[in-house]
């Protein structure tokens, strides 16, 4: 179930401030407030999801295009297609996703190791 009070509803409202990256009409992308990586910048779509299957389920073909060419759109704008970057899209609590609003992780700007840890 979506939370209208998340921190996601609260910036997409306004309410929060944000350090813009990219918007259009479907998505906002804006600067992690903790980053993990030199370049650590999230895209969330405006519409209310939770997950990627939420999203996959109930969005429209307009708001999916949007968020995939929004994730190269901000790699584009933040310099990382040449030197690469990671994108991450966290879902539940095996996955710790802190914010119930569906959000994709775009890191970049330094090498950033293996993605799990092997054990």
């Amino acid at each position: 179930m979506y939370d209208d009070n998340n921190v996601f509803a609260k910036i997409l409202r306004g309410e929060i401030p944000c350090k813009k990256v990219f918007e259009d009409t479907h998505i906002l992308a804006f600067d992690d407030i903790n980053p993990q990586a030199p370049v650590h910048t999230l895209v969330i779509p405006k519409g209310k999801y939770v997950s990627m299957k939420d999203f996959a389920e109930k969005a429209s073909d307009a708001e999916i295009a949007a968020l995939t060419r929004a994730v190269g759109k901000v790699a584009e704008i933040k310099g990382l297609n040449e030197s690469g970057y990671r994108i991450l899209a966290n879902a539940g609590v095996d996955a710790h996703q802190e914010v119930p609003h569906l959000h994709i992780h775009i890191f970049g700007g330094r090498a950033l190791g293996p993605m799990l840890v092997r054990k």
